[in-house]
């Protein structure tokens, strides 16, 4: 056994004075590389040029789960205005090259313009909606941009998988719980276009207005009240403000211990003035209640710098028996 060991120990020392033997005669440099070297220059060789390298288990986003951008055009000197079918919630940039907000009291039309002129890197923005819509837009500079006015149209998935729409429903709002903002626009919009006059006793008049309660519809933790105000006079109808309010039947006068403020989580054709001999209706979605015997709801409608004012009375029997939405049958 020693003498193989010898044997192998000769055969090593060889090949070291040959090898050296070749550096000398050849002048071929010899790299000495310890393993975390060879690991760290492999490590340089397999890595990707773009992005699709991840640490551990990942599965691929496949293009029926992206929601494809719209292209935007912007400069510096010109201001690119967004008009959308409800409400901005929220706006994200993707850099400081761009700037934006919304126009001046308006709540569904955003400003975008350049912050630097000429930025040569393309960046993005994103825009969240009140009835639950996701927006994304992936935005250049331009000298003269070729649209200065856009109008978002709103509209729903058609089902096909290979045909998202650039604006996804699927986004839900902290104020709403675990009802689908869009569920709730469209529930609002199915009963203002139905017009149907189910309650049929509550309601005031008086001064040439009529101030109407339609109907109360109830789904998923949401109530839904439909209401109408007819003016029968020659003179506009300006509205000042709206109050939902919980008080105690025996309290001839409400302070404000007393009554408990509702606000409406969303209202659909809300608007500012009924003019002469026309009619609007509203509806209102707010979060479900069940009053006490001994309190009332009461909706209060005042008029601008007028007197004309109205309200009526919901009792608690009237809430309990609103009728129940089937979403299968929204239209």
């Amino acid at each position: 056994m020693r003498k193989y060991i010898i044997a192998f120990a000769l055969a090593l020392t060889t090949i070291a004075g040959h090898a050296q033997t070749v550096e000398t005669n050849t002048n071929i440099p010899v790299v000495n590389q310890n393993s975390t070297d060879i690991q760290e220059d492999l490590q340089q060789v397999l890595k990707p040029t773009y992005g699709d390298y991840y640490e551990g288990l990942t599965k691929k986003i496949t293009f029926d789960r992206m929601i494809p951008p719209y292209g935007l055009e912007v400069t510096f000197d010109k201001t690119v205005h967004i008009i959308f079918p409800a409400s901005i919630k929220y706006v994200d940039l993707g850099s400081n090259n761009i700037i934006a907000g919304k126009a001046g009291n308006s709540e569904n039309v955003l400003r975008v313009k350049a912050s630097v002129r000429r930025f040569e890197t393309e960046t993005n923005m994103a825009v969240i909606t009140e009835e639950g819509s996701y927006y994304t837009f992936n935005i250049k500079y331009a000298d003269e941009p070729e649209k200065l006015n856009i109008e978002m149209r709103d509209f729903m998935h058609d089902g096909v998988a290979t045909n998202h729409p650039n604006n996804s429903m699927e986004i839900y709002l902290k104020e709403l719980g675990s009802e689908s903002p869009r569920i709730v626009y469209l529930i609002n919009r199915s009963i203002y276009k139905n017009d149907k006059r189910i309650v049929k006793h509550i309601g005031s008049k008086r001064f040439g207005i009529q101030y109407l309660l339609k109907g109360i519809y109830t789904h998923n933790g949401l109530l839904y009240l439909h209401t109408s105000i007819k003016n029968t006079s020659n003179v506009s109808f300006d509205i000042d403000f709206i109050r939902f309010k919980v008080v105690d039947k025996k309290m001839m006068k409400q302070t404000a211990v007393q009554e408990t403020v509702i606000y409406p989580l969303r209202a659909y054709n809300f608007v500012s003035q009924v003019g002469g001999n026309k009619t609007e209706r509203t509806v209102f979605a707010i979060d479900k209640i069940t009053i006490p015997n001994d309190k009332k709801l009461v909706i209060e409608l005042f008029e601008k710098g007028g007197g004309r004012n109205q309200s009526f009375i919901i009792e608690n029997e009237d809430l309990i028996r609103a009728e129940q939405i089937n979403e299968l049958k929204i239209k």
